[in-house]
């Protein structure tokens, strides 16, 4: 995903004036569409951290190494791949033993959700999701990619058969693909996100490992036209058989088999919106209400 963050100069400034120290490290996930190191989106970001904390250690992920498969991956290498792949990076990595922060962008966020309730070391201690769709996505109004044909077969390929072996595989985006007129086929067929909300079957150390986080941090964009529906965001989703109404979290089986019931409990949810599309945000909003969460004053 593409970050438009205006202002640079001035904002250099006042990051060299006023900065925190990093409670601990942060890794960074990607959305679709973006890599790692992009100068104008998660790269910027870095640089954002980095000088606001202190020069904490930041670790931005780039899926199999190079750029080019780590644009790839965020359409076509399956997000149980990408998970592996990641918690053995974060594992071998030295300066995560003592834990750390993690921010994911989009679908960066359930990735990062999955990685914390199957990969519990290194510990993550906050997980900041930014626009995740933690109950998945039933539609693409206008997916982000440099290539708007692209874009359009996704969302065909995805309307006739998300739940086909192959789809699965082969689209990143069909292993969060949720219908709601077809909910069986879903927890069935759903090769990645029924999984992780223990729709298939209850995974006990799926819960354990999530109520470890000390925050999980949910922004929903008000205004997001890529999201469908934006309470996805926040870990809401549409009722069975419509995709008008949306159900409430506490009504919803993820909230007692994900353990959230008990997380909300001990004031470790975190629900923030902001007006703005899909990850659009200034910097001042970014500094106001994100950065808190990764500094030595946090909670």
């Amino acid at each position: 995903m593409l970050l438009k963050i205006p202002e640079y100069l001035f904002w250099m400034f006042f990051w060299n004036t006023f900065t925190d120290a990093a409670k601990y490290p942060v890794v960074l996930w990607h959305g679709m569409g973006d890599t790692c190191c992009f100068p104008f989106s998660v790269g910027s970001i870095t640089n954002l951290l980095k000088t606001k904390l202190n020069n904490t250690y930041v670790k931005s992920l780039e899926i199999g190494g190079n750029i080019v498969t780590d644009y790839e991956s965020g359409f076509f290498i399956h997000p149980n791949k990408q998970v592996e792949y990641v918690c053995q990076e974060l594992a071998k990595d030295k300066k995560l033993t003592g834990g750390y922060n993690a921010i994911g962008f989009s679908q960066g966020g359930q990735f990062l959700r999955a990685v914390a309730q199957r990969c519990p070391k290194p510990a993550m201690k906050v997980l900041i999701s930014l626009g995740g769709q933690h109950q998945g996505v039933f539609g693409l109004p206008k997916c982000p990619s440099l290539k708007l044909h692209t874009c359009e077969y996704i969302r065909r390929l995805l309307n006739y058969a998300a739940y086909e072996e192959w789809t699965q595989q082969f689209s990143v985006q069909a292993t969060y693909w949720h219908d709601p007129f077809q909910e069986d086929k879903y927890e069935a067929h759903s090769t990645f996100l029924a999984d992780i909300n223990n729709e298939v079957f209850s995974n006990g150390l799926y819960a354990d490992n999530l109520k470890k986080l000390d925050k999980f941090v949910m922004v929903k964009f008000l205004n997001d036209t890529i999201v469908q529906p934006l309470e996805s965001q926040w870990f809401q989703f549409y009722k069975a058989n419509q995709d008008r109404e949306i159900l409430p979290l506490e009504s919803s089986k993820v909230y007692t088999t994900l353990g959230l019931v008990g997380m909300e409990k001990q004031n470790k949810l975190v629900f923030i919106e902001t007006e703005g599309d899909h990850l659009q945000f200034r910097k001042e909003w970014f500094l106001k209400h994100i950065i808190p969460f990764l500094s030595e004053e946090a909670d």
